[in-house]
């Protein structure tokens, strides 16, 4: 399933300006790939041009929200699930992304048990890699 913009916000609970996925494509039930374009209105947007450590952490969390948003439409939910991050570990990043560059983020969910997923997020501008991160989300 593909989203794009406006049909984003069908999948996840954040609206502006602190939407971070503005492409967003279900590869199946455990993976997903987002894209979000770094542009001047970014919240996470830093004085040098570049998107803050924080702003690539919620992108990968928006783009874990995004696979469970739609996994719960495919579940036939008509309720987009409100997620919170529980832990973050391993946080790497090795560069900021700059404005107007463009952010193509995978989200994998490796192991889920409850109301517990424990999900890896990489973020890639062109094929180099800016971030990396294992983290726990609770989904409500």
């Amino acid at each position: 399933m593909e989203f794009q913009d406006k049909e984003i916000l069908r999948l996840i609970p954040q609206r502006a300006p602190f939407v971070m996925v503005d492409g967003f494509d279900m590869v199946d039930d455990k993976n997903a790939h987002s894209t979000l374009t770094i542009d001047r209105d970014n919240y996470f947007l830093l004085p040098d041009g570049t998107m803050s450590e924080s702003g690539l952490v919620e992108h990968i969390a928006q783009t874990a929200s995004a696979l469970a948003g739609c996994i719960a439409l495919r579940q036939g939910s008509a309720l987009t699930p409100v997620g919170v991050i529980g832990e973050v570990r391993h946080f790497i990043c090795h560069r900021r992304p700059n404005m107007g560059e463009r952010v193509d983020t995978t989200v994998t969910f490796t192991l889920s048990f409850a109301n517990v997923t424990l999900a890896t997020g990489t973020c890639l501008i062109d094929e180099e890699t800016v971030a990396t991160m294992q983290f726990k989300i609770f989904i409500q």
